[in-house]
């Protein structure tokens, strides 16, 4: 899941170095955090967070696959 992220990630932003992708599991979940530089915020949501939506929804067909649920946090 956290090369998945990292990846769309880092084709997005303008400084893919300072891109930092966490990944947790609680419970059934797993947790994604992604961290970008803050002129890349806005890249990384995308208008109106269609581009965080779509994101999420990769993920949780990922996730699905292996019978777990998923979360991204896009931190600032």
């Amino acid at each position: 899941m956290k090369e998945l992220i990292h990846y769309i990630v880092t084709a997005l932003v303008d400084h893919p170095d300072e891109v930092q992708v966490k990944e947790t599991e609680q419970d059934d979940t797993i947790v994604v955090e992604l961290k970008v530089a803050k002129g890349d915020l806005g890249k990384v949501i995308g208008k109106q967070g269609r581009t965080a939506r779509a994101m999420r929804s990769l993920l949780s067909a990922a996730a699905g696959k292996i019978n777990k649920r998923s979360r991204l946090e896009i931190m600032e």
